[in-house]
């Protein structure tokens, strides 16, 4: 997890995890990366700076998340990376932040980084896993006032979190 040193990997603070969250982390996380595809948080890869080619990474991604089966995809991809892989909708609940400034909902970029770091290190050490988009709203509320929209077919789920 070193390499990846950006707002959503601080955030998340993997090191400092206990031994379990990091088991589950290395079951659940999936983190696409430009230089060498579908990684695992503690799998080992050099150090390197380079920007991913989406068309390049599309066949090579979509083999290997096409074939995970799992009850719930949580998407916390940037929007550079939503063009990778096309995940399932009906499964998939896209995390998205906002803040209210004056009254009025605003989506932020910087500041989602951080929080979702700090969604995905909120699941890893939470007692429950979430099976549904409802189970997911649920845990997360805990901590953070949100608004769970669902799949109209052709998008994911969204789960709105506001930034505190």
């Amino acid at each position: 997890m070193a390499v990846y040193s950006g707002v959503l990997y601080k955030a998340l603070d993997w090191a400092s995890l206990s031994p379990a969250a990091k088991k589950r982390g290395d079951q659940a996380i999936a983190i696409i990366s430009a230089k060498y595809g579908l990684v695992r948080p503690s799998d080992r890869i050099e150090s390197y700076k380079a920007k991913i080619d989406n068309v390049a990474m599309r066949e090579p991604i979509a083999l290997i998340l096409d074939a995970v089966k799992t009850d719930l995809i949580i998407d916390c991809r940037s929007s550079t990376y939503k063009t990778v892989w096309h995940a399932p909708v009906d499964i998939t609940v896209e995390i998205r932040v906002s803040t209210v400034v004056e009254g009025v909902r605003t989506v932020v970029t910087h500041m989602s980084k951080k929080t979702r770091g700090e969604i995905t290190r909120w699941l890893l050490q939470s007692r429950s896993l979430p099976k549904t988009p409802e189970d997911l709203y649920a845990i997360v509320s805990e901590k953070y006032p949100c608004a769970l929209t669902p799949s109209d077919g052709q998008q994911p789920w969204v789960l709105e979190v506001i930034a505190i």
